[in-house]
Order: structure tokens, then sequence, then C-alpha cells
């Protein structure tokens, strides 16, 4: 399918410019001229608008949406072993399948093209990303028991098979994820990363999120939770890191120095009361930094808009530098960024060459006007409302804010009714 969007302005890596963008097969093939003997399929106007790349979720759980908004104030492991554990015990795979559509939804129509994903039932998971068209990389959480050695070899089979099943997909490709120290034991820890060795697989995974888990792990194994991993095998150029909270100056050379990803998440890290991550002080060591969200148990959206405002704003004030995070370094991490975390060189930027992985807003919005700085415009004013259309791998998934792969009515039903079974709803 060719696709040409047409005289609009895109947010492109040498800064915002008027120019029109021509699709070819789910490739950008040109941002300038019309290629030759080119015929579009489809033309966008791109009057009043803007073109930016897709932003890439780089850590979340999409299926928690099931539990948004009923597990709310509380600690952080009262929140968890307390609340969130106890409910996930209640779900089927078909829940999983119904709540990661509704997931879809919400960061469709807020911007996002591509995620990271740790949970469970495989199956559903990727039955959900291929009939959205989603971008996705998923990962099945993996824990193990002391006491059930079976339960972590289970779980890493699990993990596995799901690989071997849905190869094959161009929107959908797996990682391994060894939960977190705190639920993963040295020797699952060790077997888990030659595994991801011999497959060939990137590495998913919680560190240093919260200071309970700091203590934990500096009492049961004398050291910090990433030089945990580290001895352990976990950490290199193709493992992502959530959170990342609670580090020391050697943590942070240790993440650099194996080229980590660290997946920042602002909003979740402040509700859940984890604090803040040193992200200016990982960006100037030279630590690659993705956004994310979490899941929406914790945060309580998918809406990396409100996560870009966030980051580009919390920093500032927490380090009373008015530069500690700019929006350009924000718009970077939520794209290009989330990229790297994602081991891909082909989205993350509109470029000739990349996948379209990409979004439309709408400019005509209040808050958007007058649009001085386009990039500040994208840290500070929009709130993902101004999301119009959304293209991934040049397929349109959401045109003129009606979703094309999704039956939204139909998600939000069956939501529903999950939430009635398992007694969220007050």
């Amino acid at each position: 399918m060719k696709i040409t969007i047409k005289d609009i302005l895109a947010a492109l890596p040498g800064g915002p410019q008027v120019c029109s963008v021509y699709i070819v097969d789910g490739v950008i093939e040109s941002v300038t001229a019309e290629p030759n003997g080119y015929k579009a399929d489809k033309t966008i106007s791109g009057s009043g608008k803007m073109l930016v790349p897709g932003f890439i979720n780089a850590h979340t759980h999409a299926s928690m949406v099931i539990f948004r908004n009923c597990a709310d104030d509380l600690l952080f492991n009262d929140w968890l072993f307390g609340k969130i554990m106890p409910l996930e015990d209640k779900i089927t795979a078909e829940d999983c399948y119904w709540g990661a559509m509704l997931a879809f939804m919400e960061m469709l129509r807020s911007g996002t093209t591509a995620f990271i994903d740790m949970y469970y039932y495989m199956d559903a998971l990727g039955s959900a990303v291929r009939d959205s068209g989603i971008r996705a990389v998923l990962s099945r959480g993996l824990m193990n028991s002391a006491d059930d050695p079976s339960v972590g070899e289970l779980r890493l089979r699990e993990a596995i098979d799901a690989v071997a099943k849905w190869k094959g997909l161009d929107n959908l490709s797996f990682m391994l994820a060894p939960h977190a120290p705190y639920t993963c034991d040295e020797g699952f820890q060790r077997e888990v990363a030659a595994e991801a060795k011999k497959l060939g697989l990137a590495i998913n995974t919680h560190l240093s999120e919260s200071l309970a888990e700091i203590e934990t792990i500096r009492e049961n194994y004398g050291c910090s939770p990433i030089e945990l991993f580290d001895r352990n095998g976990l950490l290199s150029d193709t493992t992502v890191a959530a959170h990342c909270v609670h580090i020391s100056d050697n943590d942070i050379k240790i993440l650099a120095d194996r080229g980590v990803c660290v997946a920042t998440n602002p909003v979740s890290n402040l509700k859940l009361a984890n604090g803040v991550a040193p992200v200016p002080k990982l960006l100037k060591a030279g630590v690659k930094v993705a956004l994310g969200t979490d899941g929406a148990a914790s945060n309580n959206t998918l809406n990396m808009f409100r996560e870009l405002s966030l980051l580009t704003l919390i920093h500032k004030g927490i380090n009373h530098d008015a530069q500690a995070v700019s929006a350009r370094e924000g718009l970077d991490i939520a794209t290009k960024g989330g990229a790297a975390a994602m081991g891909r060189s082909d989205i993350g930027e509109i470029k000739v060459g990349n996948t379209a992985d990409l979004v439309v807003l709408d400019l005509d919005a209040p808050n958007m006007q007058p649009m001085n700085d386009p990039i500040a415009a994208l840290a500070y004013s929009a709130n993902g409302s101004e999301v119009e259309t959304v293209i991934v791998g040049g397929k349109i998934l959401m045109d003129n804010k009606e979703f094309l792969t999704i039956d939204a009515e139909k998600a939000i039903f069956e939501v529903s009714k999950i939430c009635e079974r398992i007694g969220t709803r007050l």
C-alpha cells in the first residue's frame, strides 16, 4: 500500500519541517519529493496537523488495565502482594486478551505505536497483538520458588514455547523476563541468562524499584539488585531494566558499562511512593534511557503524553535545573530511546528507509495554539487527545479517531464483565 501524508509539519530528526511523507509497503520512501512513478492509494492532508514518530512504551503490563482504579493509595508491598497478585489469580487467558485489547485502544488513541510488555498467557497476548496490528515485544514474567523448582521451569518453558509458536509476525517479537531480584533466586537468574544467550533473546526486568527491594537484596545477597543481576549474567546491551529508582554511582557505572537500557516510569514510581529515577545522571553517564508507563494498575493510564510531560518537568523541579531534561531530550527518550530498548534501528524517527510507525496530531486544539515551538508543545502542551491517525508498519490502525482493527465497544463490554466477575467494582 502507498500512503502520502501531504504538506504536514513533521518532527524530523533535524527539527520540525513542513514536508510530504511518502510510504511504500510500510517503509518511508521519501520525505521530500514524490518518488518516480508513485501513485498513492491513500492521501492524508497535513493541513493544520503534525506528524510525529509513534511513541514507544518501553515498560508496561497491558492486560493489567483490568485492575485500573481498584488498588490505589497503597504502599508498594501492600499494592503488589496484598491486592494485585490475589486479583491476578482470578483472571483467565481470555481476560488477558480483552484487557490487552482495551490497553491497545488507549495506547493507539494517545499516540503509542509499540510497547514492551511483561505478563503471562502469551497465546492470548500474541493473539491480541496479531488481531490489532500494534507493534509489541512480549515477555512472560518469570519467577521461581525455592520450595518447588518446577514452578520456575514451567514458566521458562512457557516463555520459550511462545517464542517458537509466534515466530514470523512482523509486529511481534519476544524477550525473556526474570521478574525481579526478589522473585528469582540466583540459580534461576543464571538459568534465564543462559537460556537468553542460547536463544539470542533480550532480557526484560524490574530493577531497584523500591527501598524495600534494596534492603531485601542487600540483606540476602550483600549487594545491590543491579550488582546481583550483573554477577549472574543478566545485564548486557540487550537488557531493558525498568525503574532503576534507587541506584548508586557504582550501579550507574555498571549500567553504562554493560549498555543496559533503563525504562523510566515517572508516574508509577510517584504513585507507589517509590521515588524518582535519576534520569539526568543516567544520561550524563551515557546510559540509554527509554520511557514507559508501567501497568494501568499503578499509573493509572497508558498515556505516553502524560509520561513525557512528567519526565520533562519533574527532573527540573527536583534538580533545581530548568534544563535537566529538555523537551527535545524527552521526545527522543519516548521515541528513539524506546526503539533502542526494542532493539530496533528502523523506528523512532521519521526518515527515509525507516518503518512507517507514525502518528498524526490535530493542531487545531486550543491547547496546541499558538504553535511557536512544536517540540516544546509535544512535551508541555499536548495531552494525547490531539491524536487523530495512527499508522503501524504502513498500516492505518486508527483513522480520524476511529479504530479500524479493534471492536472498541466489544472490548469495553468484555472488560466490564471481567471486573464484575473478579470483584474489582465498588
